[in-house]
């Protein structure tokens, strides 16, 4: 998809959270979508947790400020990742002009001794002049 959009000139995408392994809740750096229109999309790529009781909650959340009070975005909520063999991956939208300035995606992660190899990217659309 990424791709598609930079080859027609109308995408941009950002990294809500940098591909990696996690033990424990991760909050990705809010990035700015105040320069999108309409709907963006967010994709979750993850491998599957290592145990029965190991889970990965995905939303994502806007501020007005990049280090601002962050709060949930209506909808904006991913499946929840277990052990189910081959993980997850999933695309989910969101209303941009719903959002405020800064866009960020927040896993938690729970179990015991949990771990979750994941990443969360925005693609959207920028306004048109």
């Amino acid at each position: 998809m990424s791709s598609i959009l930079k080859a027609l000139g109308i995408g941009e995408v950002l990294r809500g959270i940098v591909a990696g392994t996690y033990d424990a809740t991760e909050t990705g750096t809010g990035v700015d979508v105040s320069g999108w229109d309409g709907t963006a999309i967010a994709v979750l790529d993850s491998s599957a947790g290592g145990d029965t009781d190991h889970t990965l909650d995905v939303k994502l959340q806007t501020c007005a400020t990049v280090d601002g009070t962050y709060a949930d975005i209506t909808g904006a909520t991913f499946t929840q990742v277990d052990d189910t063999e081959g993980g997850a991956t999933e695309v989910i939208s969101f209303d941009v002009s719903a959002a405020k300035a800064f866009v960020r995606a927040v896993g938690t992660i729970a179990g015991t001794s949990p771990e979750f190899t994941f990443s969360v990217t925005l693609f959207g659309i920028p306004k048109v002049a």
